[in-house]
């Protein structure tokens, strides 16, 4: 079954949602070190854990994504993933909390204890990100003459919100908020475009045939 087409603002709403992903995983990474970093420090061991806790994570969603991609995509549905990445992502606060620091009593080694931390924070809404990606791209698809094109666009918008989402986070939002106010805002971006994909249907077969 070929893809749907999407109207223009289906379009739109589709690479917008692609970049915001991007920013959204990138940020919340950065964020996540300076979470770990009261119970664990911020050594070497911490950071390797962190990025290999986000790696695993988003390379079992994209194949998670492509594979969900196959059965009736939608705009919709995409919205799902956004806003289960969303919904997901709220336990980081209060778990940064008390359990962050009883975990780290109980595995004191910074290595495997920082690892178990990542994990335990992150690894859910890091998954569910990872799915975004592989499902724009299918529905981006038309035509197997496109596919080469819409897919590098996709991935680019998607690595440039990671690259915005690394500098904005790093250089501007720590200074101004604090880290639970800025998980709090990404996360109430993220539901609102999960809100706006629910609205911007797919193109009706009918319509696109005659467009």
């Amino acid at each position: 079954m070929s893809a749907p087409l999407l109207s223009r603002f289906g379009l739109v709403v589709c690479y917008v949602i692609a970049f915001w992903s991007g920013f959204f995983v990138m940020g919340v990474e950065l964020l996540g070190g300076r979470l770990l970093a009261t119970d664990f420090g911020s050594s070497i061991h911490v950071w390797g854990s962190l990025i290999a806790v986000f790696m695993l994570a988003l390379s079992l969603g994209y194949l998670a994504g492509g594979w969900f991609s196959l059965r009736t995509p939608s705009l919709p549905k995409l919205g799902l993933l956004l806003a289960l990445a969303a919904v997901t992502a709220l336990p980081v606060l209060p778990l940064s909390g008390t359990p962050l620091a009883d975990l780290a009593v109980a595995v004191p080694d910074p290595r495997f204890g920082s690892l178990s931390g990542a994990a335990m924070l992150f690894f859910v809404p890091t998954f569910f990100s990872g799915m975004v990606s592989p499902y724009c791209v299918r529905l981006l698809v038309d035509s197997e003459n496109t596919s080469g094109r819409r897919a590098g666009q996709l991935y680019f918008v998607s690595t440039f919100g990671s690259a915005a989402g690394t500098i904005l986070t790093s250089f501007y939002f720590v200074l101004w908020l604090e880290i639970n106010v800025i998980i709090l805002v990404m996360i109430g971006i993220s539901t609102a475009l999960a809100i706006l994909a629910g609205v911007a249907r797919s193109r009706p077969a009918e319509t696109a045939a005659g467009a």
